[in-house]
């Protein structure tokens, strides 16, 4: 499958971005990497993340004990990252040594809560473009109900070098 994924045309549509790939194409790990898998990815226009929340996640002994929600800054991470996803999988080859950067967060809302045993499935979609400005429009929903959405603006860069 990791094959066919770097391997696609633009505008088409890949089944499946397994986190073997995702691992390949953003850096983040335990406990911040966000996404679980990506579905739907259509080159150069949208994509949906796949996040299991389990109550294992690190964040929910302190948010909240014995009442369990997760952080809606978590939730607007998870779309970033699907958001990034979707761009080094389009940008294919060319992306290499690159990272995606948040610029800005707009009109960001919270629909209800998201709690162990929730799947989120994030819906992303490339509103523009310009050079290595990228905008996007995302909705992550739980059993097809919204529970957050927010538009928002990356920037392609180079990795820094390691420390």
């Amino acid at each position: 499958m990791d094959e066919a994924v770097s391997q696609a045309a633009p505008g088409k549509t890949l089944d499946v971005v397994a986190i073997q790939q995702i691992m390949r194409d953003i850096p983040h790990r335990y406990p911040f990497l966000l996404l679980d898998r990506v579905v739907d990815l259509v080159r150069n226009q949208s994509a949906v993340g796949i996040k299991n929340v389990s109550v294992n996640e690190p964040f929910f002994a302190g948010h909240f004990p014995n009442h369990p929600v997760m952080p809606g800054v978590l939730i607007i991470e998870s779309m970033a990252q699907t958001a990034a996803v979707l761009v080094v999988e389009t940008l294919g080859p060319e992306a290499a040594g690159k990272v995606v950067y948040f610029m800005s967060i707009e009109g960001a809302k919270f629909r209800r809560p998201v709690t162990p045993g929730d799947q989120l499935r994030i819906h992303v979609t490339k509103d523009r473009n310009r050079g290595n400005v990228w905008k996007f429009s995302a909705v992550a929903r739980v059993d097809g109900v919204s529970v957050a959405e927010a538009t928002y603006a990356a920037m392609i860069m180079d990795r820094a070098a390691p420390i």
